[in-house]
């Protein structure tokens, strides 16, 4: 009899251990899905003010009279982790002219000699995304949205320096450009 009392008081315990470990394991279930919703939403809006940000950037850059481009970062240096999340530069235009005109830019590669022999243009621009398009811009003004471009750079990268070229053009003559450092990690 003894020992069907223990048995009984042992199985009591291990019960409410055991529910003891649900109702903790429920609420950090809870705290855990709680946090996860707030961390998404703090990505989101840092998101947001990143691109505000980038945005006042580029209109301090063209503070300066007779501006034609603004490219941020200032340094045109940019560091990507192989197999990362894409990241890259922004840059606008301004119309110097009293007319308006038609501008297009592209994006290419100028230097890969620091890559190795295996690594070619084709290969650094094959990462480029947004490299080239166009837009339409008034006299006297720059544009709205600052222009994106991004790398996506593949984990049989090599970790080296690149160098690319961003040219805009007017109608079909060359307005402006810049060089732009791509440091692989």
């Amino acid at each position: 009899m003894k020992n069907n009392l223990k048995s009984k008081k042992a199985a009591l315990e291990m019960s409410v251990g055991t529910m003891v470990t649900l109702v903790l394991l429920m609420v950090f279930l809870v705290l855990g899905i709680f946090f996860i919703q707030k961390v998404s939403k703090l990505g989101t809006n840092a998101v947001d003010t990143i691109d505000s940000q980038v945005q006042g950037e580029i209109q301090k850059l063209f503070a300066e009279e007779g501006r034609k481009i603004a490219v941020y970062p200032t340094s045109r240096e940019i560091g990507v982790k192989r197999g990362d999340d894409p990241k890259g530069f922004a840059f606008s235009v301004r119309n110097l002219d009293v007319e308006s005109a038609d501008f297009t830019f592209s994006t290419v590669a100028a230097d890969v000699s620091k890559c190795g022999s295996t690594f070619t243009e084709e290969d650094a621009n094959d990462m480029l995304l947004g490299g080239s398009g166009g837009f339409a811009l008034g006299p006297g003004s720059a544009l709205d949205l600052p222009r994106l471009v991004k790398f996506i750079v593949p984990e049989t990268a090599p970790p080296c320096t690149l160098t690319y070229n961003l040219e805009i053009k007017k109608g079909s003559e060359s307005y402006t450009g810049a060089d732009v450092f791509v440091t692989i990690k």
